[in-house]
């Protein structure tokens, strides 16, 4: 790397990985400049699609400590760094991968993890981050009013129980 540009160009690659939750590989062959444009758009704010050299993002993922990708650094390949939800990306992938055939999701890395394509597509097959919290909310407030009609229960069964006890002395009393 005797220039500063491709020097540069590292660096900056390094960066956006260590910045970034996760990373997706693609090849992009058969792709329109159009549908390459559709496709970042489809992304949106939390994650950036961008083509890249083979070598010098292979040497940039080993600088930040990834190495898991290094054989699917071959044929044209962009990549797709990830800063915001990780499903999301991974479902917008998948789904123009759907529609364009030519867009091939070769595998990535997630918090440092290595994903396999297949890895990928079940992680887009998860509900998004905000569903799941409210899943998660919606079963903790079922556990409350589940915990709070026993608690009511308890003390109405007791006074039910004193009333019949009551009742059965007074029929003994007023038996004698």
């Amino acid at each position: 790397m005797a220039r500063p540009d491709k020097a540069a160009s590292v660096a900056e690659l390094e960066d956006q990985f260590r910045s970034s939750n996760a990373a997706v590989l693609t090849e992009y062959r058969g792709l329109t400049v159009a549908q390459l444009k559709t496709l970042r758009r489809s992304l949106g704010e939390n994650a950036q699609y961008a083509v890249v050299k083979n070598t010098l993002t292979k040497i940039a993922a080993n600088q930040a400590g990834i190495t898991a990708l290094d054989d699917q650094f071959t044929g044209p390949t962009a990549v797709a760094f990830v800063t915001g939800d990780p499903v999301e990306s991974a479902k917008a992938l998948r789904d123009f991968a759907k529609e364009n055939p030519n867009l091939i999701i070769k595998g990535g890395v997630l918090e440092g993890k290595a994903l396999s394509a297949d890895e990928i597509k079940k992680l887009a097959d998860l509900e998004s981050r905000e569903v799941l919290l409210s899943k998660l909310a919606g079963a903790f407030k079922g556990k409350q009013s589940q915990a709070a009609q026993l608690f009511q229960a308890l003390p109405s069964k007791l006074v039910r129980t004193v009333d019949a006890l009551r009742a059965k002395q007074a029929e003994q009393g007023g038996a004698e």
